[in-house]
């Protein structure tokens, strides 16, 4: 008998600012995926890297077209959990808040602050359910330390633990707001993680962040400001980085661990469920009845 080789990706990569595409991986198809909640940022490349099959989506989709409010991250967190994906590595540009992160250094978040204006859709529930995941603890924090070895492996100190704020942008930062920020003791600053990590509970799905900082934000007096141009030319650099450490990841991940993550809707859910119909529990990743 002829073993069945199992293709499903169970590991996705979100790419940020500046890493559109891996350049790391073989056997590659591209895979359109129709969700309830429109198109995902672009096509799925799904592909073997060392023998391991991911998902890779670029959040900003190809060329860079969507802004962060533009992106449409229920539909890329419900393809890739409908193309089998269990743990999502999500990589972000980002603006250091602390001396203690210079340029260039990569960290693994732990927490996060929403400072974004509600113009995002953060939920799959509403419209017939309704739950209330836990967001104590908003990255997994099994996949975090599995992504701490893989830098310490690839070389890389990451640094591991920060508190991430997420701005609506597309604008920076005023020098006020910067202060702000700094004075209740954030660490790193960016515009992407919110909803991706709440919508990735909901979906009970392991998330954490691959933040790579670009700039002191706009806070610094030795530093310029934060610009376009400047968080461009830092991420080319930073995006080596990134890949030699996926490269380590997708090696040292147990792809079939059972993690809390993957429990999240258990006891979140408060709707009757006699009353939840078929096409709200597809939308919403429940079983159905």
């Amino acid at each position: 008998m002829v073993a069945t080789v199992d293709r499903t990706p169970r590991i996705g990569v979100i790419g940020g600012s500046g890493l559109y595409d891996l350049e790391l991986l073989e056997q590659v198809e591209t895979i359109a995926v129709r969700t309830p909640y429109g198109q995902p940022s672009g096509d799925i490349t799904v592909g073997n890297l060392l023998g391991v099959r991911i998902a890779f989506l670029p959040r900003h989709g190809t060329g860079h077209r969507l802004s962060p409010s533009e992106v449409p991250a229920r539909a890329n967190i419900h393809a890739l959990r409908e193309l089998g994906v269990r743990q999502i590595i999500a990589i972000s540009a980002v603006g250091s808040l602390t001396e203690r992160f210079a340029p260039g250094t990569l960290v693994v978040p732990d927490q996060l602050v929403d400072r974004t204006k509600g113009v995002r859709p953060a939920t799959f529930f509403g419209g017939g359910a309704v739950a209330h995941v836990s967001m104590a603890d908003p990255f997994c924090e099994r996949l975090r330390a599995d992504l701490g070895t893989a830098g310490k492996t690839a070389g890389y100190d990451l640094a591991d633990g920060a508190t991430y704020c997420c701005i609506e942008g597309p604008q920076f930062s005023t020098r006020a707001e910067s202060h702000l920020y700094r004075s209740w003791g954030l660490d790193i600053i960016g515009m992407t993680a919110v909803p991706e990590a709440a919508l990735a509970r909901e979906a009970q799905l392991c998330y954490a962040g691959l933040a790579l900082v670009t700039d002191y934000d706009c806070w610094h007096e030795s530093e310029e400001a934060v610009t376009a141009g400047m968080v461009a030319e830092t991420m080319r650099a930073n995006v080596r980085a990134a890949r030699e450490v996926l490269k380590e990841a997708v090696t040292t991940i147990d792809r079939t661990a059972d993690c809390t993550c993957h429990h999240a809707l258990t006891g979140a859910v408060l709707t009757d469920p006699a009353i939840i119909d078929a096409a709200t529990r597809e939308r919403c990743g429940l079983p159905v009845r």
